[in-house]
């Protein structure tokens, strides 16, 4: 097992590639690759940098170049119901876009359809979303969640924009890399999973919370993303 793991900022993976051994690092595209062992896996950690086409590319870099055979994508997000609070757990049973919207075209395509493909949200790895779960509700007891998680190319942080998110999506949580990092694992085939840490509300408050809040989230979803790693490797001896 080989597992890649994609934060958008540098707070969401600096914690983990300081806890690395054996270190090598690759640039491409503009990303830095950190390949080597974390608690015992071979992982490859990757700060894609914020948005959907970027989370993408990193994506098709782990797959064609890293030969990555899991996906783990960690990070902060809005939270899209009222049971989560800032530092509770999502952990993705599938994800959507909520900014994809082709129902001009056809009624057919409701918000989140991608033309083509046979699937609106894609579904997250049972094994891995499992397994994610038992490790967070461990860390954090009652404080995690499995659902829908949404992303678009934006930063929510008003009631209105946040209910129609909800009506569209019913996703508990919104970010802006995790459906674009699902879409393009299932693409290829690998088994994905999101670790989502609520940074802020997305509404009216989220953009004083956000930056009180993110790096503690951040640190979380990163310390439960280790904990994932160690839970794997002794899975594959």
């Amino acid at each position: 097992m080989k597992l890649g793991i994609i934060g958008a900022m540098d707070v969401e993976v600096a914690t983990l590639k300081q806890l690395m051994q054996n270190k090598s690092e690759r640039t491409v595209a503009g990303a830095v690759y950190c390949e080597g062992i974390l608690e015992g896996l071979s992982v490859v950690v990757v700060q894609c940098g914020v948005g959907k086409v970027n989370a993408a590319l990193c994506v098709q870099a782990l797959c064609d170049l890293f030969m990555v055979t899991h996906i783990v994508n960690t990070g902060v997000a809005g939270s899209l119901n009222a049971s989560l609070d800032i530092g509770d757990l999502v952990i993705s049973s599938d994800a959507i876009y909520h900014d994809f919207d082709c129902h001009v075209l056809n009624d057919y395509y409701v918000v989140g359809q991608v033309p083509g493909l046979s699937v609106r949200a894609f579904p997250a790895d049972k094994m891995l979303t499992e397994l994610a779960y038992s490790v967070a509700d461990k860390a954090c007891p009652g404080h995690t969640a499995i659902g829908t998680i949404a992303s678009g190319d934006q930063f929510v942080c008003g009631k209105e924009q946040k209910q129609q998110i909800v009506d569209d999506t019913n996703a508990l949580c919104t970010e802006m890399e995790g459906a674009a990092i699902a879409h393009g694992a299932w693409r290829n085939g690998v088994p994905f999973v999101i670790i989502r840490a609520i940074s802020d509300k997305a509404d009216d408050s989220a953009e004083m919370d956000y930056p009180t809040f993110e790096a503690i989230a951040a640190k979380k979803c990163a310390e439960i993303t280790r904990a994932m790693a160690s839970a794997l490797a002794n899975l594959v001896k």
